[in-house]
């Protein structure tokens, strides 16, 4: 067996750097996936073992290659689960046991300002009544209630309505919970009342002063639409941009031009870099006597940095920069910018500093379509295409923009995967779109902010603004055109993870070895469609807390226990985990269900077999053998609070009780399968279940008590 794998990696060469990063990733993501400590530290055990083993390959003659790649991927492996592991008990802090209003006296140490929801967002390092460490916690303040004194460094003192952060609402949400962990945030919630500013910051500005004061100039020389996005690509500043403006974005496959990342960081390098050596190429003197491409390299670094700092250095900018920081190593010395090693040293230099950035959209989405642009392009088919130097300049400009639109493809066909695991969505026509889009941003719309910017120090800047107003209106008009085209978002149900490692290990396989062997990369990838589309769409999903229900099969449109607003997260979570476009009907408003101000109760027909639901939407006290009653002629009980032991559904009691041990639940009828938050969540520290003999709270007094129980309508 060991001879036939040296016989494979000696006949097919490949490069190890990225290897190795693909290894340390993936011992970063099993320890998100093992469960404990125990299996933590096995698996490190493990890996150990498998590197010492290594050790016992002969290291010469037929057994090199594998003795290295043994020895590289146990240790990498190793190293992955070990640094995110002390990174969770370095920076890790647990949230708040439950919700309250308490009174925040604290030092502010970020602000905001988002001024398409009217309001402020501070996080603020403070002592909260009633515990005894300090924490961090991020407040919203309605913009009603700011102060000019309420900035970094200012101490304050208000009363708050807190949250501990929330896990994943369903299985496959977003698990805020978790970021929080790492940024070691304890609390989220709402000012409630003045806020009192006890000690004034210092004079003096801040980068997040000097971000806010670009960002409002901006949006004082351009108005509307154009002047929000102008901002947010000129220091960062999202928060004013219009809701529908970003959704547009969204579904057209264009809202990574909104952060600033990758695209802008690389296009302010860039651009720095080819100016300073444009200009000083103009000069002899300096031009015979210093080396350009190392002087244009440290402009654009610093230019790069800078920008970084100026836009608020979040993660995902600190990764880009980092990133277009070797590009420029590279550049400097002679080494070919482009290539999966450099892409590779800068993955694990992220991954060392971030490690739980690999668990995040961001991070796989930005290496993804990188990896997808460095393996489309080196591959011997593209250099084929573009190798007709021979034809003419109409030609070859062709084969130019059909490469671009080929490498567009390529990206959005690698990071569908990524958004559908995610978001449970993903854009159609976005290669096309991003075809126009990028281009017009980093060649058009940023050199003329830049332009605008520099002129307006002379006053002159106006005419700069125009130019820019009407590249982000061109900007704008394509993300609106693109997302209102039928079919322009798919939507699927959430997708399993060992779904989701099978695209990725027959992408990352597609991508990292060459020759046909790496056509092997497309058997995982089927297999994934296979399984996603096989995949069914949960019957019945239950939030966390049972206060929300979501009902599928019915139509178009999710029904719902309870109504939401149109641009609620719970609409956009159920919507989303339901794979659906429709609408969120309220179940009273729905003709196959009865309800009154209680209970609902329907009826559903899933496989051949009717199944009756009875869920709680109030909070009246309803007479125990009534309740039991009605319990027992249901298949399935939902309900935000505890209910007695009396209550006996036939299949399922999903009350309080039960969803402070399961989480969110998503249950498929007709196989029988319950899928719940708790199972992916193991014993990290974000994720806390109470005892499961928790003792009930005090009663505090009476309550009104319901008349009835309604009964499922029949099944026509």
């Amino acid at each position: 067996m060991h001879r036939t794998i040296e016989a494979f990696l000696g006949a097919h060469p490949f490069e190890r750097g990225p290897w190795l990063a693909v290894g340390f990733a993936l011992g970063i993501a099993c320890w998100a996936v093992l469960p404990g400590p125990w299996q933590w530290a096995g698996f490190i055990a493990l890996c150990g073992a498998a590197a010492m083993g290594g050790l016992m390959i002969a290291g010469d003659g037929d057994l090199g290659y594998l003795r290295a790649a043994v020895i590289g991927m146990a240790l990498m492996l190793g190293a992955g689960c070990t640094t995110i592991w002390i990174k969770s008990a370095m920076v890790g802090q647990p949230g708040i046991a439950r919700p309250e209003v308490a009174m925040v006296q604290g030092r502010v140490l970020d602000r905001q300002v988002e001024g398409a929801r009217d309001r402020v967002r501070l996080l603020v390092r403070a002592q909260v009544e009633g515990h005894g460490e300090t924490l961090l916690v991020r407040l919203n303040l309605p913009d009603t209630g700011d102060s000019p004194a309420l900035v970094e460094g200012a101490e304050v003192r208000m009363r708050a309505r807190l949250m501990p952060p929330a896990p994943p609402m369903l299985p496959g949400s977003y698990d805020f919970a978790r970021a929080a962990w790492f940024q070691g945030l304890a609390a989220t919630g709402n000012v409630v009342g003045p806020v009192t500013i006890v000690a004034p910051a210092e004079e003096g500005w801040s980068l997040r002063q000097w971000q806010q004061r670009l960002a409002d100039h901006v949006r004082a020389q351009l108005s509307g639409s154009p002047g929000t996005i102008a901002a947010a690509f000129a220091s960062g500043d999202r928060g004013a941009i219009a809701e529908s403006d970003e959704e547009a974005m969204r579904d057209a496959g264009l809202t990574h031009l909104l952060s600033i990342s990758g695209l802008h960081v690389s296009a302010v390098i860039a651009g720095a870099y080819l100016l300073t050596i444009r200009l000083l190429a103009l000069f002899p003197f300096i031009a015979l006597r210093v080396r350009l491409p190392l002087l244009a390299a440290g402009v654009g670094a610093s230019v790069g940095l800078f920008y970084t700092l100026l836009t608020g250095a979040e993660v995902p900018t600190v990764r880009s920069v980092a990133g277009s920081l070797l590009v420029l190593a590279a550049l400097a010395l002679g080494r070919d910018p482009l290539s999966l090693r450099l892409l590779a040293t800068a993955a694990i230099i992220v991954m060392l500093l971030w490690p739980e950035a690999v668990l995040g959209p961001s991070f796989q989405m930005s290496f993804a379509s990188v990896i997808a642009i460095v393996a489309f392009s080196t591959s011997a088919p593209a250099k084929a295409f573009l190798s007709h130097s021979h034809e003419g300049r109409l030609t070859r400009l062709g084969r130019h923009i059909a490469m671009l639109l080929l490498t567009g493809l390529v990206i959005e066909l690698a990071l569908m995967p990524i958004s559908l695991f995610h978001f449970h969505r993903a854009g159609i026509y976005g290669a096309a779109a991003n075809v126009v889009a990028i281009p017009l941003t980093t060649v058009l719309t940023m050199p003329l902010i830049a332009l605008a910017l520099a002129l307006d120090l002379f006053g002159l800047g106006a005419p700069a603004w125009w130019a820019v107003g009407k590249s982000l209106e061109l900007l704008l008009w394509l993300a609106h055109l693109v997302a209102g085209q039928p079919g322009a978002v798919t939507m699927m149900p959430g997708m399993s993870g060992g779904t989701f490692a099978l695209f990725v290990g027959g992408l990352l396989w597609l991508a990292l070895w060459s020759g046909r062997v790496r056509l092997w990369g497309f058997a995982p990838i089927g297999l994934g469609m296979a399984a996603l589309l096989l995949t069914r769409t949960p019957d019945v999903l239950i939030s966390g807390d049972g206060h929300h229900v979501g009902i599928t099969g019915e139509g178009p449109d999710l029904l719902v226990l309870r109504a939401v607003r149109e641009e609620s997260y719970t609409r956009t979570a159920l919507l989303e985990n339901a794979g659906m476009t429709g609408d969120a009907v309220a179940l009273e408003d729905w003709k196959g269900a009865r309800c009154n101000l209680d209970f609902c109760a329907i009826a559903l027909i899933r496989g051949g077999r009717r199944f009756d639901l009875l869920m709680a939407r109030g909070k009246y006290l309803v007479p125990i053998p009534v309740l039991a009653a009605a319990c027992a002629r249901a298949d399935i009980v939902v309900a935000d609070r505890r209910l007695p032991a009396a209550c006996k559904p036939r299949l399922l009691k999903a009350d309080r009780a039960l969803l402070a041990q399961t989480g969110g639940l998503a249950i498929d009828l007709v196989s029988g399968r319950v899928r719940s938050v708790a199972e992916t969540q193991g014993e990290h520290g974000w994720f806390r279940r109470p005892p499961p003999n928790q003792p009930r709270r005090k009663w505090q007094g009476p309550a009104p008590v319901a008349t009835g129980m309604p009964d499922p309508k029949p099944v026509q």
